[in-house]
């Protein structure tokens, strides 16, 4: 350990409290290298300094800790609590970090409204209404939908599409929707129909199969045969759908099975998710963390931080006890309003799952293995290929992005010896001087970047590559030659004679002719992947910027202009054209706009072409 600490060690350590609470490891820069809880602070902290260490990864993170804090809290579970929070929040280096942005997806149901849809719903759940899941995949989601949609005729089309519709539309033909929009279903009937969709979600498979039951025979001594016939092909289909469904004792439960394998460098925790009593999918993850190699030690971090931060099931199927079991028990029992389980010793179907979930991981695994392979020997190639004279361990990669110069963003995507590292990704908003010029907007971008490289605030990557030819990479050394980076190794990736894949010409700064890799090159295959990635991230960040400012509308720019006049300008006028095309004279004539307001907002619209 440094002995370069900014603090009294012994002093620190006879203060310390015996009271429950969570203690951050700082590095010289004041950087949060660790998180953890503790039953006793003082026992707990006071372990890390002893002479030596029962883990590689507590000497390597002891020998960067030049300052401790600690938070002092009521009890266990509050300090398990706000670990999570913290971990959340620096993704400290040496703490097992669950990389898992990307949010799962729900059945959403709009009870609210009077003629109810089921959508796909990702992110927060804040609507009114019933949502079911989370599903495994977008693909469980889809089908799950599409199956209701089959066996409910339930609308699942937007609401202005709904309320815009004179006639049924395709749905109805094909019988999936029972056409609501056109009256063609009444109210009381719809709700039921929404009604056994719901149980059906809740797995109250045989209550809809009893309920179409009794329809169908109300439906036939009304002599209404025709629905009758619906209700029949109804029963049929949902005994099919049971049928097919793997139900077993635990049916009605909900139970997420975690499969657990490593081979000491990467470690995969697939979770095996069971709804009513069926598979219906996995996903695999990959914790990432620093010299920590024990089992229960990565389970017991990845339950804590994956269910505080998402709904948790009935049970969670472990394979072994984790150190926090009870104390995660409770704390979710209390935030889901029920009971949960966290069980490790199981019989019967559990255990089967268990073995399943143990295959899913091993196999995820070795996928993940192989992977990290292909893009080692990819690295090792592009060093080959570029003539460095070592393999390159970081790489960044620039794209510009606009529509005829609206809404420019420039992208930074890296990749390291993992893949892409989207922690360190990048997105910039360009100022309007540099809208339309693809040149000007590559530098303003790489200046922004590079200046906090230089400053140390970012690491430098080993190779930059921008997307663009010979102009790209003028602009690019212009930049960084200002800042003094004018050693770094610098690719601009131009696309080939038809944009084809595989003829991409690599220009070098002070090379007359551009470099040009087979198209089987493993060192052209990395390049296309990040050049791809950049130009994703730059299109989905102009997408959402140009979205954003299209949703304004230049009348609001206006002032003295409220939402009253706003609404009553475009009602009179048809839109914003008709405002547009409107003289002076036309404008005052409309009510709660006076002649001067007149005047301000046609000089405001036209102020582009006065100029």
């Amino acid at each position: 350990m440094s002995d370069e600490r900014q603090f009294d060690q012994q002093s620190f350590l006879r203060s310390l409290t015996h009271r429950p609470g969570v203690y951050r490891m700082l590095d010289a820069k004041h950087k949060v290298i660790y998180v953890g809880k503790a039953r006793d602070l003082k026992k707990r902290v006071s372990s890390y300094f002893q002479r030596s260490h029962d883990s590689v990864k507590t000497a390597a993170m002891m020998e960067l800790v030049a300052n401790v804090e600690v938070t002092v809290t009521n009890t266990e579970a509050e300090a398990l609590i706000l670990e999570y929070n913290l971990i959340k929040q620096h993704r400290p280096r040496f703490n097992v970090i669950l990389r898992d942005d990307k949010s799962y997806p729900y059945i959403y149901v709009s009870t609210q409204q009077k003629y109810p849809r089921l959508q796909f719903h990702r992110g927060a759940r804040k609507g009114k209404g019933r949502y079911f899941g989370p599903y495994p995949s977008t693909s469980a989601v889809r089908q799950t939908l599409n199956e209701l949609q089959k066996l409910f005729m339930v609308r699942q089309c937007r609401d202005s599409y709904f309320s815009n519709r004179t006639r049924p539309c395709l749905q109805y033909q094909i019988r999936r929707c029972t056409a609501p929009c056109v009256g063609l279903v009444s109210a009381e009937q719809y709700r039921k129909d929404i009604d056994a969709a719901i149980a059906f979600l809740d797995g109250r498979n045989q209550a809809v199969i009893d309920t179409f039951v009794k329809r169908m025979e109300e439906a036939a001594e009304a002599q209404h045969y025709e629905q009758a016939a619906r209700f029949r092909d109804q029963i049929a289909r949902l005994k099919e759908v049971e049928a097919k469904q793997l139900i077993s004792r635990s049916a009605g439960k909900d139970l997420d099975i975690l499969g657990f394998a490593s081979n000491g460098a990467i470690h995969c925790v697939t979770v095996l998710f069971i709804r009513n009593g069926a598979v219906v999918g996995s996903r695999d993850h990959f914790p990432k963390l620093k010299g920590e190699g024990d089992r229960q030690k990565i389970l017991n971090a990845f339950v804590a931080q994956y269910y505080l931060g998402r709904d948790a099931p009935a049970e969670i199927i472990l394979e072994s006890a984790i150190d926090d079991g009870p104390l995660l028990e409770t704390e979710l029992s209390e935030r889901m309003g029920r009971k949960v389980a966290i069980r490790h010793k199981v019989r019967g179907d559990r255990a089967r799952w268990l073995d399943m979930a143990r295959t899913n991981a091993a196999q995820g695994l070795d996928l993940q293995v192989a992977s990290n392979a292909t893009i080692k020997r990819q690295f090792a190639a592009l060093g080959e290929a570029l003539g460095l004279e070592e393999t390159p361990e970081r790489l960044e990669c620039f794209d510009v992005s606009h529509t005829s110069g609206e809404a420019t963003v420039a992208s930074c995507v890296v990749f390291n010896a993992a893949g892409p590292l989207k922690s360190d990704y990048r997105r910039f908003n360009l100022k309007p001087a540099a809208a339309g010029d693809d040149y000007a907007a590559m530098g303003e971008a790489l200046r922004r970047r590079y200046t906090r490289v230089k400053k140390g605030e970012v690491p430098m990557p080993d190779v930059l590559f921008v997307d663009g030819g010979k102009g790209q990479l003028a602009e690019a050394m212009t930049i960084l030659d200002a800042l003094e980076l004018d050693w770094l190794n610098v690719v601009a990736v131009a696309k080939g004679r038809a944009r084809k894949a595989g003829a991409e010409r690599l220009f070098l700064p002070g090379e007359k002719t551009p470099l040009q890799l087979p198209p089987d090159s493993p060192a052209l295959l990395l390049i296309q992947q990040i050049r791809d990635e950049a130009h994703r991230f730059a299109i989905s960040g102009h997408r959402a910027q140009r979205s954003k400012a299209r949703k304004t509308s230049r009348l609001e720019q206006i002032p003295g202009l409220g939402p009253k006049k706003r609404r009553e300008l475009l009602r009179q006028f048809g839109g914003l054209q008709g405002v547009l095309g409107a003289g002076i004279d036309d404008l005052a004539k409309v009510r709660g706009i006076s002649r001067n307001l007149a005047e301000t907002i046609y000089n405001d619209l036209h102020l582009d072409g006065n100029n």
